[in-house]
This record gives structure tokens, C-alpha cells and sequence, in this order.
């Protein structure tokens, strides 16, 4: 039977959480602060070894949490499903709190600012991941909605998926995004097909398309900046 050594077990100078009580967070060493979260270890190695051998492996720092799957995380010995899980979501809160303190200096008023905005999110994406960006009459930014995950090629949008988003958002105009896993986000003649057929059932709704940007690798396409939309 194995043995899981908790933190409890562990000697008052290698205890993340009394360090973190007595002198603040921001004091604790990149495995310290995992092993909070990991908690146990297995039969021989503390939950601070196996953070740092979480840590040693990959990228050889927290950007592992980013780029280790869940079967990746799993292949470790002493991760399981559970803290595989736990570790995965530490990384997606990491992001999401990034991205509300941009939020907070961006505006959507320009294609620059929207691809910058969601660059990271869908530049390394493995598959076509379509979403609409929903924005106000003065452009403010009203949120946004994965519509569809598709092939390593190519997504399915449906303009009424698209519409329906931003009638409950009450938005008045639309941004359509989606990432070329490729690298090279020149548009594909469906890609010009689809943004026309948008553009029009916007007009219908009078809820207008501002723009269609595609993604790169660190790049990306604007239908408004190449004047493709009226």
C-alpha cells in the first residue's frame, strides 16, 4: 500500500502554507505554490518533490500547467485524474484572470486591439475554433461565445447560432473570429463565402458584422483592414 506524505508530515521550512501565513503568498517558490494545491504525495515523494518534478519536465516551469494535457499530467507519477483536473484548472483561472486585467486598457475599436486581445487564447488551438465577439454602439467590449470546434481544417458556423448570441447579448454589431491552425490565416474562399452570408443576415437584423479576423501564429487576417467589408 502506498504511503501519501501530506503537508502535515512535512518540516516547518518546507510547509507552503504556514510560509504563506506567516510572510504572504508571493513568497512561496513556484513548486511550493503547486504543491498547495497537489497536497499529497506518494509512496517516497512528498507533494513538494512532486511539484518540482512536475516543474522539471516540459517547458521546465509553469508553463507546463499550460501545455501538459490531462493524460500528459497523468503520465507523472502521483498525478492522477483528480489533481491532473485540479492543475488544469489552476492554469484556465491563470488565463481568464490575465485576460480580465487587459480587458480593462482594451478597446475594441480596431482590429489590432480585438486579434491582441484573443491572440493567446487561439493561436495554439490543435483545431478551427469559431467565436463571436459581441460589442455595444460605442464598441465596448459585451462579451463573447465559442460557436463551434471543428477539424483540424475547418469549423461550421451557423449565422444562426452567431445571431441568436448576440440578440440575447442585445449587441449592436458583431466580431467573427476564428483561428487557422496552420499558422497562415489568409481567408479560404469559404472563409470569404461565410463572411459575405454573415455580413447580409446582419444587415437583415440590423446588427452589423464589424469585422472578421482570423488567427495565426502570432498573426492574423482582418476582412475590415483589407476593406472586404462595407
Amino acid at each position: 500500500m502506498q504511503k501519501h506524505f501530506t503537508m502535515k508530515e512535512l518540516p516547518d521550512s518546507e510547509r507552503p502554507y504556514e510560509k504563506c501565513l506567516k510572510y504572504g503568498a508571493e513568497y512561496l517558490s513556484d513548486a511550493e505554490l503547486l504543491a498547495v494545491f497537489i497536497r499529497t504525495g506518494m509512496q517516497g515523494t512528498t507533494a513538494m518533490e512532486l511539484a518540482q518534478q512536475f516543474l522539471n519536465g516540459g517547458c521546465r516551469n509553469l508553463l507546463n500547467l499550460y501545455e501538459y494535457t490531462l493524460n500528459g499530467m497523468m503520465q507523472i507519477p502521483g498525478i492522477g485524474p483528480v489533481k491532473a483536473v485540479q492543475l488544469k484548472c489552476i492554469a484556465e483561472i491563470s488565463k481568464r484572470i490575465a485576460k480580465t486585467v487587459r480587458f480593462l486598457d482594451v478597446k475594441f475599436d480596431n482590429p489590432s486591439s480585438v486579434a491582441d486581445y484573443f491572440m493567446e487564447d487561439m493561436r495554439h488551438e490543435p483545431k478551427e475554433r469559431a467565436c463571436v465577439c459581441m460589442l455595444d454602439m460605442k464598441c465596448h467590449y459585451l462579451g463573447s461565445q465559442v460557436l463551434s470546434i471543428g477539424s483540424t481544417s475547418a469549423s461550421i458556423v451557423s449565422p444562426r447560432d452567431i445571431f441568436k448570441e448576440a440578440l440575447r447579448a442585445n449587441a449592436s454589431a458583431i466580431i467573427l473570429l476564428h483561428n487557422h491552425p496552420s499558422g497562415d490565416p489568409q481567408p479560404s474562399r469559404e472563409d470569404e463565402r461565410i463572411t459575405a452570408r454573415i455580413a447580409e443576415c446582419g444587415r437583415l437584423l440590423q446588427i452589423g458584422l464589424a469585422d472578421h479576423i482570423i488567427i495565426g501564429d502570432n498573426n492574423y487576417y482582418s476582412f475590415r483592414e483589407r476593406g472586404l467589408l462595407a
